[in-house]
């Protein structure tokens, strides 16, 4: 099993390491979530391992980030950290993690979920999202927008924003989470291009009040869209 490890804590790390590796597993170790999240990308992974809290972009960013890139290959992913209320474990699960061990590692407990969070994905392993808004179509794992049956034509930043808000509808999402998650700190992006490109998607897809959305501008903050409750 090929697995990304992101921990920042260069100790556990190693001992962590030497597990997977005796136990036959190859592993790649990243420091950094935006590189973690680059490599898990472009190059194919059988399962993540990623530490919660990190320097520059935390393991829920890094969640969501491979989310809107990856959606029909996503490879499982087991959050670590020394976060251990009820309300954490929900909130990562929630937010789409297969699995959640709080530190300090047993070796032969974290060898067990990677086998069982592999094995639950054999057989599921590509299917599609597919979101049926009735006039609006969002097909995830095919990255592609259609709206009354004709396909969007979106840039790719754009289709990654698009995926991402249909993803967290209802959610009130930061510029500043838009930016790590879409932008990945991409050092030369402001706020102001995030608001042209929420600008540019309410017009391409249709996101008003007149078809059954609203794409809400929240002052000093971020975005929320929303569907209209009476709309089919």
């Amino acid at each position: 099993m090929k697995i990304a490890y992101l921990e920042d804590d260069t100790e556990l790390a190693a001992t962590v390491c030497d597990w997977l590796r005796q136990a036959g597993h190859e592993v790649d170790l990243f420091t950094s979530g935006v590189a973690c999240a680059q490599a898990v990308v472009s190059r194919r992974f059988d399962a993540c391992l990623i530490d919660w809290l990190v320097p520059d972009l935390s393991g829920t960013e890094v969640l969501a980030r491979l989310q809107i890139k990856l959606r029909q290959a996503m490879p499982p992913v087991i959050f670590t950290t020394g976060r251990d209320s009820e309300e954490d474990v929900v909130a990562v699960l929630n937010a789409g993690a297969d699995d959640y061990i709080v530190k300090p590692l047993s070796r032969p407990l974290l060898l067990a979920r990677l086998q069982a969070v592999t094995r639950r994905q054999q057989g599921v392993a590509g299917a599609s999202l597919v979101q049926d808004f009735g006039r609006l179509t969002v097909d995830h794992g095919r990255r592609q927008l259609a709206l009354d049956d004709q396909l969007i034509v979106l840039t790719e930043r754009e289709t990654d924003l698009a995926l991402y808000l249909f993803q967290n509808i209802g959610r009130a999402l930061s510029r500043k989470r838009l930016i790590q998650v879409v932008w990945s700190l991409t050092p030369d992006v402001d706020t102001r291009t995030v608001d042209v490109h929420v600008s540019i998607l309410r017009r391409k897809l249709g996101l008003t009040p007149e078809f059954g959305w609203r794409l809400i501008s929240i002052y000093g903050h971020g975005y929320r869209l929303d569907r209209e409750k009476d709309s089919v």
